[in-house]
């Protein structure tokens, strides 16, 4: 299948949905490579808390982005829209097809759309919010941008402190929400994009969820923490799976309630993702269990319209 303008067809929905599935499928259809838009699959060292795909899922179809760097590195959504870009670039002389699956919205939209542009803002202003995170934690921080940009608040991770004090220090440094700033001004892509979204009921997410944690447990998550543990500073290690292990090796919480917690802060993580995804209306639901071969007949026949 050929077409004057490439395509990217994005696969999105909330963790544990069933997407690397489908894109696999997918890739397989139209004979296109897979990037993924995971933030965390990035990471080498990070495996069974990320569900990076099984060896035989990545030898089903051509992979790229996945760990391919090291959490010692500093990595941010701007450098892979960069990469992203330019290897999207590479396999458009190759194919008219890519797909990217992930439910990193921001990581999807920087793709697609390009990133926003924020106001410069003083390194004094960010040194302060350093100097407070380290005095009094993260939770003044979380109540100041619940208060300031409840918009924001809503749909970021608001136990990474590095993006709570990103948030903070653009409200401080322009009085005006880090939300406010955001997708502005789409960038001009030369591909057009379609995105296919995974659904399905509240209740039959979360026990996915359930059952996935419970089967990272039985296959090394306890191990793959610990030996990251003496890391646990770092960004890239500022993960649901593994900040909620480090207080078990801190001694804050106990196995059982370190367990209850990915759970739990897993299924926010998804309500968030749901909540960042519903905000598009060009994305097409299905259901988590449709036959992957109706959705690529959708596909081939919208693009044959």
């Amino acid at each position: 299948m050929s077409f004057e303008t490439p395509l990217l067809i994005c696969v999105v929905g909330p963790t544990a949905i069933g997407k690397t599935t489908l894109s696999i499928t997918l890739a397989k259809d139209f004979s296109a490579e897979i990037i993924s838009a995971d933030s965390r699959q990035f990471y080498k060292e990070m495996t069974i808390g990320t569900a990076v795909p099984s060896e035989k899922e990545l030898a089903a179809a051509t992979h790229n982005f996945i760990q391919n760097k090291s959490i010692f590195e500093d990595y941010s959504v701007g450098d892979f829209e960069r990469e992203a870009i330019t290897l999207l670039n590479e396999l458009f002389k190759k194919h008219s097809i890519a797909i990217m699956v992930g439910g990193s919205g921001l990581y999807v939209d920087a793709v697609v759309n390009g990133l926003d542009h924020f106001p410069e803002v003083s390194e004094t202003i960010r040194k302060k919010l350093i100097a407070e995170f380290e005095e009094h934690g993260i939770l003044p921080l979380q109540e100041e941008l619940k208060k300031v940009d409840p918009i924001y608040y809503n749909q970021v991770d608001v136990h990474n402190h590095q993006r709570v004090i990103r948030a903070l220090e653009v409200y401080r440094g322009s009085g005006l929400p880090f939300s406010s700033f955001r997708k502005k001004k789409k960038t001009k892509r030369p591909f057009k994009t379609l995105y296919i979204g995974l659904r399905a009921e509240r209740e039959v997410i979360y026990t996915r969820i359930n059952e996935r944690v419970d089967i990272m447990m039985q296959e090394g998550l306890l191990e793959e923490a610990q030996g990251l543990f003496r890391y646990k500073e770092l960004n890239a290690l500022q993960t649901v799976g593994y900040r909620e292990l480090f207080d078990y090796f801190d001694g804050i919480i106990s196995l059982d309630q370190a367990i209850s917690e990915i759970k739990k802060n897993t299924r926010r993580f998804s309500k968030r993702q749901l909540t960042w995804f519903k905000k598009n209306p060009d994305i097409m639901w299905f259901d988590y269990d449709k036959p992957a071969s109706e959705i690529t007949a959708f596909i081939k026949k919208t693009l044959s319209q």
